[in-house]
């Protein structure tokens, strides 16, 4: 409310109030005159009443009562008096007694009256008025009162009007004073509440501003300086590729002339020597390189694995398995490359070989003592990518034990079904295919085990692991605590990794 509103309403409250002092006086002043007209004729009486004077003229105290004494008594009211005894009486009036002799008897004086309430006669004193002419004296106030009350009766109610239209006035800017007040009330707590909260992102942006932006530069300063470094030092690393090729390329390992759809029919076309070949298995896809072993058994294989001295890394993604990685062969001093290196043909060339029609596989192994054995499956397939490459085995032979059909002897009955190669997909640690809670990545085989291969859950072969010199390690030596050498668990065991291992493909047929 503005101090002119303020202003205004004090002047009218004030031309209210003195109205409403008037009406009361009057009514009061009314009240007190009635009191008195009743009153009048009894007034003397009382006062009478109050104050008589004894036979010696002293003043004798009338009140009967004994005041209480203030929080130590109280009054508890009248008891019940019962009425009085009425009906006629058991006995007639006593007879006048005769007049004893010598005494004289005082004759009655009958006093005239003077009219209204004295006697002619002093010594009788006043005379009380009789019930009449009390009656005509009320009537007479009662005409005089009704007509005051009459003339006041207006002026009450306007009176009463007036209180009504004051106190519903008081009342509202009362209602209006206190709905104001919980407004501001309200308003002063929102905005103590945005204060506060102000406050709060004032005290964390300065924070921010005066120790994260600073600590977050300086690590944005040091990424930044070894990004500079790493690009020197590839600028240095093209630049001596640029000075490399400067000079023309030479072939370390010339192609042989003889090639065919595999390593089979290269030996039957004249390709003896073991060494690497171009092979076409489809004449809609391009050649591509691969290493035939033209000596074991009777020759024919074609080396889809190989590992021999740790020198590539066979933890690798699944596209990497599905198009194959590694080296071929090497140039021995003899002018063509008849040693072979460590590599893996690719998922989708073994796939399309074995599909071919019958396959057998060699799997030939040597331990770190020089002692070698092999397991021979007659019948070896590898489905396509649309299976994930599932593996199909029968029919075997050798001297290093049956792991793709039986898993590992060393365990019994569940256990060891769990180590069955057969029937299983293949699993990259970025492609998990194997039995071990499929899709969960905390339970990998391929992640534990170090490679790509055909995981049930786990393995009791696992020629891609990892490359362990010297054979024998412990599980402090694995990266996960797991036997993830390059293990053949059927003829050294779990902790033993291999020298090396190979597999090789070809053809099968019933006269060999």
């Amino acid at each position: 409310m503005s101090g002119r509103e303020k202003a205004v309403w004090t002047e009218c409250d004030k031309t209210n109030f003195i109205k409403y002092t008037m009406k009361i006086l009057l009514l009061v002043y009314l009240c007190v005159y009635v009191a008195w007209a009743q009153d009048l004729e009894f007034d003397n009486e009382e006062d009478d009443d109050l104050a008589t004077p004894d036979s010696n003229g002293t003043a004798v105290d009338a009140r009967g009562h004994r005041p209480l004494q203030r929080g130590r008594e109280t009054f508890a009211g009248n008891r019940y008096a019962p009425p009085p005894v009425s009906g006629g009486s058991r006995y007639r009036g006593r007879p006048t007694p005769a007049p004893v002799g010598g005494r004289q008897i005082q004759e009655k004086v009958e006093q005239p009256e003077a009219g209204g309430c004295t006697h002619a006669s002093e010594e009788m004193g006043v005379l009380c008025p009789t019930g009449c002419d009390l009656k005509t004296t009320l009537l007479k106030q009662e005409r005089n009162v009704k007509r005051s009350i009459n003339e006041l009766k207006p002026q009450v109610n306007d009176l009463s009007r007036s209180s009504n239209t004051v106190f519903n006035y008081v009342n509202g800017i009362s209602n209006s004073l206190r709905e104001r007040q919980r407004v501001s009330n309200d308003n002063s707590r929102v905005v103590s509440q945005y204060t506060d909260r102000v406050e709060e992102q004032h005290a964390y942006i300065k924070e921010i501003v005066d120790t994260v932006f600073p600590s977050n530069i300086r690590v944005l300063q040091g990424v930044l300086d070894k990004i500079k470094l790493k690009i020197q030092k590839l600028e240095k690393a093209i630049q001596a590729q640029r000075d490399e090729c400067k000079t023309p390329c030479k072939t370390k390992c010339p192609i042989p002339v003889v090639s065919g759809k595999e390593c089979e029919d290269i030996f039957r076309r004249g390709g003896v020597d073991s060494q690497m070949y171009m092979i076409q298995p489809d004449a809609f896809y391009p050649p591509y390189k691969v290493f035939c072993d033209q000596a074991s058994q009777n020759g024919g294989w074609l080396l889809i694995q190989n590992r021999l001295d740790g020198s590539v890394d066979f933890g690798r993604r699944w596209d990497e398995y599905r198009r194959g990685f590694g080296n071929i062969a090497f140039d021995s001093g003899k002018g063509h490359c008849a040693t072979p290196g460590e590599y893996w043909l690719g998922n989708d060339r073994i796939s399309q070989l074995t599909k071919m029609g019958p396959t057998e596989v060699l799997i030939e192994m040597e331990d770190w003592t020089g002692a070698k054995v092999h397991a021979q499956y007659n019948q070896f397939t590898v489905q396509s990518e649309t299976s994930n490459y599932v593996l199909a085995v029968g029919g075997y032979s050798g001297n290093a034990g049956n792991c793709f059909l039986e898993g590992s002897l060393e365990l019994f009955g569940e256990n060891r079904t769990m180590t069955i190669h057969n029937g299983m997909m293949f699993s990259t640690y970025d492609r998990d295919n194997d039995n071990w809670t499929p899709g969960n990545p905390t339970k990998q085989c391929s992640k534990e085990d170090g490679g790509g291969w055909w995981y049930n859950r786990c393995h009791s072969a696992n020629p891609n692991g990892r490359y362990y010199i010297g054979g024998a390690y412990t599980r402090q030596m694995a990266k996960h605590g797991t036997d993830d050498g390059v293990v053949w668990m059927n003829w050294k065991g779990s902790w033993y990794s291999l020298k090396a291992i190979s597999m090789k493909i070809r053809p099968y047929f019933a006269s060999r």
